[in-house]
């Protein structure tokens, strides 16, 4: 069954937009109620969390109306980041949870993501069966102007900021200061509040959300303003996350920013060589640099990929019995602590493991030597199909030739955007620069481009 609504990580658009809005969001609260029903679970409990975009709480009040419309039990935990919503769907005996958030998106954007009773994310699947259920245009009623209906709330920050705080050491983290970029999202209150618990001076940017400056300027998409921060604050490390903070990116000593990547090799060599990694296998996608298999088969383990998506990983990583594994993009999965991607949960591990060896990140990096790699998104007017694109094929083919065993090329469409992105990665940078400007070249032939990065 294939998915029309349901993208690599939920339904993501803007605001306002045909499927961002609160009727169609109400009408998906409904059918993921329904779909619980079809599956034996009546009246389902479903934690409906959210980011600080403005768009959220009414759209979060919109879910949770359609929810009850559907004869599910909808509870509204507030602002509250994505892990939290996961952690307290499993630990709390919910059916579901429901995150209304874009995650690294601009602010204009948002979107709705469900999380299973174990916490871990639908699969393509059970996405396919809630669109299933969908019902028509106007099926749920009272939603003129956003739905403010009568929802229970409950707290769940409190339990998870604890949980954290328990990674480390009590007072581990005294005399430390560690800049922290929150966004501007949903982690401005549980993120400091661990690291200040566990002894940590912060010095803080992206923490004055006002429900449109989310990731603007700040945040994982835009690491050199911490980098600006640990320079000037003399910082021991920084840490970004996103909107609703299931993606962390670091930054060294030095003002050198880490991606998902190289944190990912930190912390798998480490448990290698302390017999921690079960069953010596680290999962990553496609998307990640082949560094990273040759850093961990040097260690003595092995690298699986899979699609791009964390869900997509989070999934072998249950398959396999895997320890750990990610995405470069930053999403970290640490199954010890919860089965989703959580940033906070990413970067206190990287700190213990400075604790253990005493060594700082600028030197825990080293680890990964990268090939190199170079990427591009083009916005698109249409994701046309990419067998359908000549000129795009065949530049593929003769760069996939040149490059050999030892290289690749990724081609794909954004999962959330209107974009196409392509990645080259090889031995000689020279071959990679020139690859990546003639797929960029080929794609405008084939496709009506309005826009690059």
């Amino acid at each position: 069954m294939q998915r029309l609504y349901f993208g690599t990580d939920g339904v993501r658009g803007p605001y306002g937009g045909p499927v961002m809005n609160e009727e169609f969001v109400a009408r998906l609260g409904a059918a993921a109620a329904r779909w619980l029903d079809a599956r034996g679970v009546s009246s389902g409990k479903v934690l409906i969390g959210r980011d600080t975009r403005a768009s959220g709480a009414s759209l979060a009040a919109a879910v949770g109306a359609g929810v009850l419309f559907g004869g599910g039990r909808a509870v509204a935990l507030g602002i509250v980041p994505t892990p939290a919503v996961s952690r307290a769907v499993r630990l709390g005996g919910a059916a579901l949870g429901a995150v209304v958030t874009a995650s690294h998106n601009p602010a204009g954007d948002n979107g709705v993501k469900f999380f299973g009773a174990d916490g871990s994310k639908l699969t393509d699947a059970d996405e396919a069966e809630i669109e299933s259920h969908l019902q028509p245009p106007g099926s749920v009623p009272g939603l003129r102007g956003g739905h403010r209906g009568e929802i229970p709330r409950e707290s769940v920050l409190e339990p998870y900021i604890q949980a954290a705080s328990r990674i480390l050491p009590s007072g581990s983290l005294r005399g430390w200061k560690i800049a922290l970029d929150t966004a501007n999202g949903a982690t401005c209150a549980s993120s400091p509040a661990v690291l200040q618990a566990l002894g940590a001076e912060i010095a803080a940017l992206g923490n004055r959300p006002d429900g449109v400056n989310i990731n603007e300027g700040v945040g994982t998409e835009h690491p050199e303003a911490l980098a600006g921060r640990v320079r000037s604050a003399g910082a021991r490390l920084g840490i970004a996350h996103d909107g609703d903070g299931d993606r962390c990116v670091l930054c060294d000593e030095l003002g050198g920013i880490l991606d998902g990547d190289e944190v990912l090799a930190i912390l798998a060599t480490d448990a290698l060589a302390r017999g921690r990694l079960s069953p010596k296998t680290l999962v990553v996608t496609v998307q990640s640099n082949l560094g990273v298999d040759a850093a961990i088969e040097a260690a003595g383990g092995r690298v699986i990929r899979t699609a791009v998506g964390d869900r997509y990983v989070a999934e072998r990583m249950r398959a396999e019995g895997a320890a750990l594994g990610g995405e470069s993009s930053g999403h970290v999965v640490c199954p010890d602590f919860g089965p989703t991607g959580d940033g906070l949960v990413a970067a206190l591990k990287v700190i213990g493991v400075m604790l253990e060896t005493g060594r700082p990140l600028s030197e825990l990096r080293k680890v990964l030597r990268k090939f190199p790699q170079l990427s591009a998104a083009l916005t698109v007017r249409e994701k046309k199909p990419l067998e359908s694109l000549p000129a795009l094929a065949c530049e593929i083919r003769a760069l996939e030739q040149k490059l050999g065993a030892r290289g690749r090329v990724l081609v794909r469409f954004s999962g959330t955007e209107p974009k196409l992105r392509l990645l080259v990665e090889g031995l000689e940078e020279g071959v990679v620069r020139s690859g990546i400007e003639r797929l960029c070249a080929a794609a405008r032939v084939d496709l009506d481009v309005v826009a690059a990065s």
